[in-house]
């Protein structure tokens, strides 16, 4: 699903990745662990396509993404990966399962098909109760788990995952970790998550360290 190939990134005087290999099988679940600076978000930005190497290539499932253009790379972003951050950034004046459904609307569905998945999510994560509510009247596990339907709205291929569960307390945590297990189930997908949670990172079918931007 996911293939890097000796892929190196700089900013300015500072080498952020050193000539990475990686390659990453479909419905695994990978965690990237190493200390603050080791390149870990650089790495998943590359693989989500938010940013590029200076050298080597990247395949995510079976394409090139580092020789596509923009427009190209934004419909591939939109249609074949979701993002789940520490911050859940959900736009404070939507409802929930408005939030869950705008980049739904970005890929030109419609809003009957589009609610329909969502409500389909809601019920799977179980905050069915919660669609119609605003960010600011649910809990932390909520909002995450809100960012989890959104991340998955268009039936991605891969979640890319960076501190998912990093601003939450140990019992929501184990309640995310889990989640991510039971959607690769219903749903087949790979995920790579970048987590300072050892429990998660254990959990997970492989764990891959980094050091002064390179796998160790």
């Amino acid at each position: 699903m996911i293939d890097i190939k000796h892929i190196s990134k700089s900013y300015n005087n500072l080498h952020v990745l050193k000539d990475i290999n990686l390659h990453v099988d479909k419905s695994e679940i990978v965690s990237i662990v190493g200390a603050s600076g080791a390149g870990k978000t650089t790495l998943l930005q590359i693989m989500g396509t938010l940013d590029k190497p200076d050298s080597g290539e990247v395949w995510v499932n079976s394409k090139n993404i580092c020789s596509m253009g923009e427009k190209s790379l934004s419909s591939f972003r939109n249609k074949e990966i979701g993002f789940v951050y520490q911050f859940h950034h959900l736009l404070a004046e939507f409802t929930a399962i408005e939030n869950v459904c705008i980049p739904a609307f970005i890929g030109g569905r419609s809003k009957k098909d589009a609610e329909k998945d969502a409500k389909e999510l809601f019920n799977i994560l179980q905050i069915s109760e919660r669609m119609f509510h605003k960010p600011s009247e649910l809990s932390g596990g909520e909002q995450q788990r809100v960012a989890v339907a959104r991340s998955l709205i268009n039936r991605p291929s891969i979640i890319l995952a960076d501190e998912p569960s990093g601003n939450l307390d140990s019992n929501n945590a184990k309640e995310l970790h889990s989640l991510f297990f039971k959607l690769r189930e219903l749903y087949k997908q790979t995920f790579v998550i970048v987590t300072h949670n050892e429990d998660l990172a254990n959990m997970s079918d492989r764990k891959i360290v980094m050091k002064d931007g390179k796998i160790i």
